[in-house]
């Protein structure tokens, strides 16, 4: 037998089968009015997801970037805090961080702004004037910086140095250098692991449900809960999510392979 050669293109069965199955289970939970309607409900939570996934990973990549130029920093104290941060963070299952941020530092902070507000004749605020929702956003980019300034951390340190010291003997800043030169280049081995976790943020997204926001998992649990159909609603709620990583999957592929065949034009 012949072995598989990686660069050889092999024909996509599985995401034909993929898309074979999720026609068939939304054509069956369409003809379904039980169905039908879970769907409908759950697709309310669609909108709650997307914004959660899509701010806290914006948000999580600007912390994230910021890390990893710290870990290069030239000072060893914010070599030592930067560390610091990103091992503590990444040792703290994700549910544990949502839970401490919303009932623990968001207090915390409302505290301590209501302490220094008392010198400055401010009037007092109560945590729950801070949504729910917003402390899972904060909780999620606290999070994920950490995973993600490992990434960038590894991208910018794949960069060759003699290009860095070239850049510095034509008379380019430290700015010009990183923006020109460094990010442009690490942005090919960051892409592909960038990638994957945002997919795997979307799925984690699902965790805010225990603070009560309402996203995908939220309303199926609800649902569930009035209606007592589990299976036919967490059926659902898959396949939503899958339909979303999938597609997402697929949209991250077609763009890492735009972006090789952009930097082959260009050799």
């Amino acid at each position: 037998m012949t072995p598989h050669r990686g660069g050889d293109k092999d024909f996509p069965w599985w995401l034909l089968a993929a898309a074979g199955l999720g026609v068939f289970f939304y054509y069956r939970t369409l003809a379904d009015d039980l169905q039908a309607q879970i769907l409908f409900t759950l697709l309310r939570g669609v909108q709650i997801t997307v914004f959660v996934t899509l701010v806290s990973f914006v948000l999580a990549s600007g912390l994230g970037l910021l890390l990893a130029l710290g870990a290069g920093a030239k000072y060893l104290v914010i070599r030592q805090v930067t560390r610091f941060y990103i091992e503590i963070v990444r040792g703290v299952p994700i549910i544990v961080l949502l839970l401490y941020v919303a009932f623990v530092i968001v207090p915390g902070l409302v505290e301590l702004r209501n302490w220094v507000g008392g010198f400055l004749g401010l009037d007092p605020i109560r945590a729950r004037a801070f949504p729910l929702l917003w402390r899972a956003v904060m909780a999620l980019m606290i999070g994920y910086s950490a995973f993600i300034a490992e990434v960038f951390r590894a991208g910018l340190q794949s960069v060759d140095e003699g290009q860095i010291e070239a850049a510095q003997a034509l008379g380019l800043n430290r700015w010009q250098r990183f923006r020109f030169i460094v990010f442009p280049q690490a942005i090919r081995t960051i892409l592909p692991p960038l990638g994957n976790d945002f997919v795997a943020l979307v799925k984690d997204s699902s965790l805010v449900s225990v603070l009560g926001v309402l996203d995908i998992t939220q309303l199926g649990k609800v649902t569930a809960a009035s209606n007592f159909r589990y299976f036919e609603t967490y059926n659902v709620v898959a396949l939503l999510y899958l339909t979303m990583t999938i597609t997402l999957s697929l949209a991250l592929r077609r763009l890492e392979r735009h972006l090789a065949a952009k930097v082959k034009t260009n050799d």
